[in-house]
């Protein structure tokens, strides 16, 4: 009988001490910040020039960093629609039916097409570089935003006229197939309707017609502006050598004109402006809300001091107009 009481003494004892080792919780596994999915992003970008590029540079590096930084597979494909309807058509096509989780249109054109071709989907579309989302039908969409580059034409034409007071005459050079450039020639008239200033207008839509504009400007314009025109950005270089061989300054809406030869800007930063979409698009890609488009700010002016010693201009007087004036050269 002792033994038996022992025994079963010594079972419970035993059945104790297990449960108090089952309720001790056991180590929690260190959190990883992981997601099994593979999401795909597809770039598309109006057209080969400088500023796009650098743009695009700048949103596939951000992604890339944020991407690793949280431990996230991230696939991302690129497609240039050179400026084509039909091209963009085609490549809008083909990315949703993909089934991408994301588009990332660079430039106004390429933003409308693509936005387009998603309109019976939920793919979250984030461009860069629109100028005026309002004019281009780009606002009050559930599943876009964006970053404006939008531009302050006004004070491109103060600097201008601060660079030179005797200023008769100015060429508005643009392409008319460009919403980007709408607003701010249109605000550039209005200044110089106000100032009395005459201006002659030349428009082209393509690489050919922009060179023939710009030489239509020669001996008839003291000045020349271009806002963040993507068409004329994309023959900049050939424009500047007429231009400043003429002795006629160059005022641009974005520094890649500059670096391209044209003489001053004043604008955004187009790395800045890059890695600020790829910021929106990555919070939007992990579940956040789709929200009204972001305005870069500006206030950066750059000048190319080589195009100013070729057409005669002391630039002095911008550094009294911004915090920041960078000196460029035209790049090789």
């Amino acid at each position: 009988m002792k033994k038996l009481i022992s025994l079963i003494l010594s079972i419970v004892m035993i059945l104790s001490l297990t449960a108090c080792g089952a309720s001790e919780p056991a180590a929690a596994p260190e959190a990883e910040n992981t997601n099994d999915h593979t999401y795909n992003i597809a770039i598309v970008q109006q057209l080969d020039h400088s500023s796009l590029d650098e743009i695009r540079t700048a949103i596939e590096a951000q992604l890339k960093a944020l991407a690793a930084e949280k431990n996230i597979a991230i696939n991302i494909s690129y497609d240039n629609g050179q400026n084509d309807t039909s091209v963009l058509t085609q490549i809008g096509t083909q990315v949703v039916s993909d089934g991408v989780d994301m588009i990332i249109p660079i430039a106004t054109l390429a933003a409308q097409y693509m936005v387009t071709a998603a309109e019976d989907t939920d793919i979250p579309i984030i461009y860069a570089a629109v100028s005026d989302p309002a004019s281009a039908g780009l606002t009050d969409i559930p599943t876009v935003t964006g970053v404006s580059d939008a531009l302050n034409t006004n004070f491109i034409m103060d600097m201008m006229f601060a660079a030179d007071p005797d200023i008769q005459t100015v060429g508005l050079l643009y392409s008319n197939s460009e919403i980007n450039s709408e607003t701010p020639i249109a605000d550039a008239k209005a200044y110089l309707d106000a100032k009395g200033i005459a201006y002659v207008e030349k428009t082209g839509n393509t690489a050919n017609e922009v060179i023939a504009a710009a030489s239509d400007l020669v001996g008839r314009v003291d000045a020349v502006f271009t806002p963040t025109d993507n068409v004329v950005m994309a023959t900049e270089a050939a424009v500047a050598e007429i231009l400043n061989g003429a002795g006629i300054p160059h005022y641009t809406g974005a520094d890649s004109f500059v670096l391209s030869g044209a003489f001053a800007t004043c604008g955004v930063n187009y790395t800045e402006l890059g890695a600020k979409t790829a910021d929106i698009a990555f919070d939007i890609l992990l579940g956040g809300e789709v929200g009204d488009f972001h305005i870069m700010d500006g206030g950066i002016i750059t000048v190319n001091t080589e195009t100013a010693e070729a057409v005669g201009l002391d630039y002095s007087v911008f550094s009294t107009m911004a915090n920041t004036v960078n000196e460029v050269v035209t790049a090789e």
